[in-house]
């Protein structure tokens, strides 16, 4: 679709064929469709963008129903956190195809509440609790964001860097690493190489990863 206006005949139908009467251009709103004292305010745009929110934020100050509407397609994964956003904000979600005109409503105006997810937030405790210190203040350090896990194989790596190869039990019990040998078994970073069964000594890159990590 090539203008907004595009979007608001097959708009129109299907209210209509709710039982609302339509009506475009009322006042700020791009469409407004009723049905005795029931009231809903449509803005229409070519696609998702924040001034789109705004707008459509400033209508519920009007109605408490509005929808978003914008033309179907485009990247999937886009338009889902986008329906997700509205949502959030209490607003509606149409979507008008291109070709025939098909509305489609991927979502309802209405107050929104999350729901938790115990797997996520179990997760993100366990990420906290692993992580030592307060190593991403104020942002990524000059390599990249600190992880518990890469705190972990660089205690790994110290340990075998000042004891020498060493089995993954060795360090779980003198340096506290619970996963020190799935961590230098899964070598993600390269930093690890296997010199015996379950004993593991530094590569080169491990010994560099030492003096880049210093401040971990």
């Amino acid at each position: 679709m090539a203008r907004e206006s595009d979007l608001y005949p097959p708009l129109k139908a299907w209210f209509t064929a709710r039982g609302y009467d339509v009506k475009g251009e009322v006042g700020p709103a791009d469409l407004v469709a009723r049905k005795g004292d029931d009231l809903i305010v449509v803005e229409l745009k070519l696609g998702f963008s924040l001034t789109l929110f705004h707008q459509a934020m400033d209508r519920l100050a009007l109605n408490d129903i509005v929808y978003i509407a914008v033309p179907a397609g485009g990247r999937a994964k886009s338009f889902a956190a986008n329906v997700k956003l509205a949502r959030r904000l209490g607003l509606g979600v149409l979507s008008v195809r291109a070709r025939d005109g098909f509305v489609e409503c991927h979502a309802d105006p209405g107050g929104y509440t999350p729901r938790r997810s115990p797997k996520k937030r179990k997760r993100l405790l366990k990420a906290f609790d692993r992580l030592q210190g307060d190593p991403n203040a104020g942002g990524a350090t000059r390599h990249g964001l600190v992880t518990g896990y890469r705190q972990d194989a660089v205690t790994c790596a110290r340990f075998l860097a000042v004891h020498g190869a060493s089995t993954g039990a060795r360090i779980k019990d003198w340096a506290e690493v619970p996963d020190a040998t799935r961590i230098m078994a899964d070598d993600h970073y390269g930093w690890f190489i296997r010199v015996a069964r379950g004993v593991y000594d530094l590569t080169p890159a491990g010994r560099q990863a030492l003096a880049d990590w210093s401040d971990v």
